[in-house]
């Protein structure tokens, strides 16, 4: 696989361009951040009473899912990987 302009991933954040060399990185990195975010606001919400506290569960099981959710872009990336090595052999 060659490093050409297609196998980058670009993310522009105001003047500034982030390059992701590969597109699952990016994947990764904002679905830890999210699962962060979730349980940190989570724990800050159950020091509070009903109805915020409700709200700090509701948190903890979306970052519950968020922790579903990383072994399935990992499954996904080694499709992909496995499906662009059987392209690869394939040509020659």
């Amino acid at each position: 696989m060659k490093n050409s302009k297609e196998n980058y991933t670009k993310l522009n954040i105001g003047q500034h361009e982030l390059f992701f060399d590969k597109p699952y990185e990016l994947l990764y990195i904002i679905n830890h951040f999210l699962m962060g975010v979730f349980f940190f606001v989570g724990s800050i919400f159950f020091y509070f009473d009903a109805p915020i506290k409700h709200w700090g569960t509701t948190l903890f099981v979306l970052g519950s899912l968020q922790m579903l959710i990383r072994p399935s872009i990992s499954l996904a990336h080694k499709i992909h990987l496995k499906n662009e090595q059987k392209n690869h052999y394939e040509k020659d």
